[in-house]
């Protein structure tokens, strides 16, 4: 913006020489770098060919005077700050000056002091606003449908969604397995909805204790429960005007859910501890890994909230059925990462290539980011080599699965040793990710005669001769 030898580069406009003279030295003296200008027709010229980062306006000026060249000014630099100067009276005419956007006003005769401390605070303040202004570009760039990356039909079918349902009220249940960029789309949402300006706020419900839930949801007021020191505003509160983000709602219990379904109906909650009744404009959207309709007959989850929830739903879809993103997203990722470690990377081998196509993503495009951003790291060449990439990637007995091309037993087997991979041996996680059994997982292992052989789960047990019945993985 300026030159780091400068505090600021600053237009002073005057009609009287020997004041605009004065005030040009005594600012230079300063630290400040000083332009000078007759009146405002003067000073639109200058503003044309020059950049400045303040205006200090004389109010009443030959041919245009400072409050017209404030108007004038903005519409070319409606970020330019200006302050007036006006002569003792003229108290009105400032006044109107600041309703048009002056920053400030000073009254004649100026006293430097006091202008230094003006000048100081009003460049602060422009360089917060363009800082915030960076900030935000830098969001919606990332947030943007457009860099959710994917040339697939199944991430088509999904931007056009996020088109669909960004400009309206509605609120979204995004559902998809772990990894497969739910929070993205949510952000998404909210940065092409007209909402994009106010708070896009996240709660992990899975992340929290149930007695603390409903407080982070609703807040609380002072001695509502043992700890509760003072009053503390919601997440709720803290989206007012925004969207409030709710992942791995299928984890909430149903003492929250009902509250939440109020909400949601309602528009209305009350504080932990509190009878106010409090009004906010917040748009809610939720995501689960979870299938909530199983939820819902299984009596976890209640119907009326899952309905509220899902008036639009998106489907995010695994990495494993959309095979053509995944180079494209590698290439996303070690541009991101190459950038950000300052390695000459260029690319990947074709060897590297077929690894990254044949692995199953069980951990979905999380994983994948992840891969590559170690790669990255471990990289010492321009080419990132199956040597970058992590052992798994290149485990020689690794089968290969195609659809269609491969049979029932390789893609449960794939499926299987890919997830446990992917969760470090858990057969507690992989179960819950393959939507299976701990039983089943150790029974083919076994089988694939990786483990010692378990008793057979319930429904196999009758199959103790002859051929093994086989469980449904999906």
């Amino acid at each position: 913006m300026t030159d780091e030898r400068v505090r600021g580069m600053v237009l002073v406009v005057d009609d009287e020489a020997n004041a605009r003279r004065g005030m040009k030295a005594l600012l230079e003296q300063e630290g400040f770098s000083v332009s000078t200008a007759a009146d405002g027709a003067e000073a639109l010229d200058q503003l044309a060919s020059e950049t400045f980062d303040v205006v200090v306006t004389d109010l009443k000026m030959p041919r245009i005077d400072g409050l017209e060249l404030l108007k004038r000014a903005r519409q070319t630099h409606e970020d330019l700050p200006v302050v007036m100067v006006t002569a003792h009276g003229a108290v009105e005419s400032a006044i109107a000056a600041m309703k048009a956007g002056a920053e400030d006003y000073l009254e004649k005769p100026v006293q430097i002091d006091e202008l230094v401390v003006v000048l100081e605070r009003v460049l602060r303040n422009r360089k917060v606003r363009d800082e915030v202004r960076q900030l935000r570009g830098r969001l919606e760039e990332r947030f943007r449908p457009a860099n959710l990356i994917g040339d697939s039909p199944p991430m088509q079918t999904v931007f056009k969604v996020i088109g669909q349902v960004a400009p309206t009220r509605a609120s979204v249940l995004i559902t998809g397995e772990s990894g497969t960029g739910k929070e993205l789309v949510a952000q998404a949402i909210h940065q092409a909805s007209p909402r994009k300006h106010g708070p896009f706020v996240k709660l992990h419900c899975a992340a929290l204790a149930e007695t603390l839930l409903e407080s982070e949801l609703f807040g609380h007021e002072k001695g509502a429960f043992t700890g509760a020191m003072g009053r503390r505003e919601g997440r709720f509160k803290q989206a007012d005007g925004g969207t409030l983000f709710l992942d791995e709602i299928g984890e909430i219990p149903m003492s929250t859910q009902v509250k939440l379904l109020r909400f949601l109906q309602e528009r209305t909650f009350e504080r932990v501890g509190s009878n106010e009744t409090l009004k906010v404009d917040v748009r809610v959207i939720a995501a689960t890994n979870r299938r909530l309709e199983e939820e819902v007959r299984e009596g976890r989850f209640r119907e009326d909230l899952y309905y509220r929830l899902n008036v639009v739903s998106i489907e995010m879809p695994p990495l494993r059925v959309r095979p053509g993103d995944i180079l494209v997203l590698a290439e996303h990722f070690l541009k991101k990462y190459a950038a950000e470690n300052g390695k000459p990377i260029k690319g990947f081998s074709p060897e590297a290539i077929a690894r990254l196509s044949e692995h199953g993503w069980p951990g979905n495009v999380r994983e994948l980011e992840n891969v590559i951003e170690r790669s990255v790291v471990l990289c010492e060449g321009e080419t990132i080599t199956p040597q970058c990439l992590p052992v798994s990637l290149n485990t020689p007995h690794r089968t290969v699965v195609r659809i269609p091309g491969s049979t029932f037993a390789e893609i449960e087997r794939h499926a299987i040793l890919s997830t446990l991979e992917a969760v470090g041996g858990s057969t507690t996680r992989a179960a819950r990710m393959l939507d299976i059994s701990v039983r089943t997982i150790q029974y083919r292992l076994h089988e694939y005669g990786l483990a010692r052989r378990p008793s057979a789960p319930k429904n196999e047990r009758k199959h103790s001769t002859g051929a093994q019945k086989t469980d449904p993985v999906v």
